[in-house]
Order: structure tokens, then sequence, then C-alpha cells
């Protein structure tokens, strides 16, 4: 698909990063609703594998191109593995052994930071000074916005363990779409990635839980919202942002999701939100302007 140059389409391209942002942060909130009915594997085996069908449906329904070669396929399976396989598995991991989600958020909003470190040996990205002193203010931010929920026992060291991966995938997983992936069709590039990631799972979710779910309105919806509103429209946005932008500035825009998720949670389920964390979600705002600034 070409560039689109008239007003829409580039009032269209401004919209992108704040509804990316929007959309990726009610992903918690899914969860939230949904984890207590189902394990954290089988729930992402269900989400990724009707995804997986629906996507492959749409591209073969539409005609989308497919990969020319098994290279190229297994390029694209292997980003999804890791944005969509190790990063999610991790952090439904990390929150299910106890891990409290602002000490997850946090661990995972180091991923701007780590990605423009090694944007520029594998990309050939330049990441100016400004541009480091934005992502080391949106770092701040975000802890400013989770500081209130940091608590950390030896207990949740397993959890920890779980982030840490969660945050190396989608890290990975970003870097490798923009070397690898730019060229895929969302269409079916994503459908693979999905199928591969589904595949991964259907082998390691039975070894490790019970497969057992509870087809409560509750998850139901849940499945429902992270299916279609996360795991398409989400992600279709993501991919869009890395093929037309520089990994770091799409990386900054992770900061933001922590403040928003805080944010709906307030609206939501009423969750506390004090003085400090409204002060690191200005700073976090700030951190991201500096990187995205032209």
């Amino acid at each position: 698909m070409g560039e689109t140059t008239t007003g829409g389409g580039q009032t269209w391209l401004r919209l992108m990063p704040g509804l990316f942002v929007l959309l990726w942060s009610t992903g918690f909130i899914g969860a939230k609703y949904g984890l207590p009915y189902v394990e954290p594997l089988t729930f992402l085996l269900l989400r990724l594998g009707l995804v997986a069908v629906v996507l492959a449906l749409v591209a073969l329904a539409s005609r989308a191109p497919w990969p020319r070669d098994w290279a190229t396929a297994g390029r694209i399976a292997l980003a999804g593995l890791l944005v969509h396989g190790v990063y999610l598995s991790g952090v439904f991991l990390a929150i299910a052994h106890g891990l409290p989600a602002g000490v997850t958020a946090l661990i995972v909003g180091i991923q701007p930071l780590l990605t423009a470190a090694l944007s520029g040996p594998l990309l050939g990205e330049r990441v100016s000074g400004r541009q480091w002193a934005g992502l080391l203010l949106g770092l701040a931010g975000v802890g400013l916005v989770v500081r209130e929920k940091l608590s950390v026992d030896a207990e949740h060291m397993i959890g920890i363990g779980y982030a840490v991966a969660a945050l190396v995938g989608i890290t990975l997983g970003t870097l490798y779409q923009k070397r690898h992936g730019g060229g895929m069709d969302l269409r079916s590039g994503t459908a693979i990635q999905y199928a591969a990631t589904a595949v991964a799972l259907a082998a390691i979710a039975p070894m490790t839980e019970t497969m057992q779910v509870q087809w409560t309105g509750e998850f139901v919806f849940a499945l429902l919202w992270l299916c279609f509103v996360l795991s398409v429209g989400a992600i279709f946005l993501l991919f869009a942002l890395i093929r037309r932008g520089a990994a770091a500035k799409v990386a900054s825009l992770f900061y933001l999701t922590p403040p928003v998720t805080a944010l709906v949670a307030w609206m939501l389920f009423g969750e506390k939100l004090g003085v400090t964390a409204l002060a690191g979600m200005a700073v976090a705002v700030c951190g991201v302007a500096l990187v995205n600034r032209k």
C-alpha cells in the first residue's frame, strides 16, 4: 500500500500514535476481566488461535498477498513469536505468579531505552541526545505512575523473570519486525504470526496448565475485546507505525501505556490515582514529546 497524502490521510497518520496507545493500554484491563476464569497460556491460546483463523479468512477473501517462500514466512513467524508469544506470555505469567502489575509495567517499561540502545548497532538508526533525554524522562514518569503500587518480595522472583522475558521479547520483536517484516501484508503476515504463536502455545499449555475455562460473560467479553481490539486493531497500528517511523520513536509510545492504563482503571474500577501518579503522567508525556519532536 502506498503512502497517503490526502488531508484525511494526514489526519489519520497524526491520530495513529494516540489511538495505538489507547487501544494497547486496554490490554491490562482485558486481562483483569479474563484471567480469573482461565489460566494465562490457555487464555492466550484461545485468543491468538481465534484471531489467526479470522485473519486468515480475511486475507483469503480479500486476496491478500502471502509470502513467496518459506524463508520469508519463517522470518515473519519469528517476529510474531517474539512480539506475541514471548511478550504476552511473559506479562500474563508474571501477573499470574503474583508480581504486582505496577512492577510488571515498570520492568516492561524499560523497553524504549533498550530498543534505542539496540537500534543503532542492529538497524543503523541514530538516537540523538535530545531523544535519549526524552527516553530517560519517560522512564522516570512511568516510575512515578506505578510507584504507589510497587512491592516486591522474594516470592516474586519467578514473576520478575517472566517480566524480564516479556521485556526482551517485545524489544527484539520490535527490532526484528522493523528489519525483516516491513514489507509484509498486515492481513496475511499477522495471520502467520498468530498461527505460529498459537501452535507454540498449543504445545506448551497442556504441559503446564489444566486447560479449563469458565465461559462466563466477563470472560467472553474479555476474550473478544483482546482478540479484535488488541490483537487486530492495536497490533495493526503498531506494525504500521514501525513501518513508518524509527524504532526508538515508536518504542517511546509504550511509556504512555501505564499512565493511560491507570486512567482507565480509575474510571472503570475506582483504582487510586494520586498526585504523584498524575505528575508521572505529565513527565511521561513530556519525555515522549522530546523523543518524537522533529
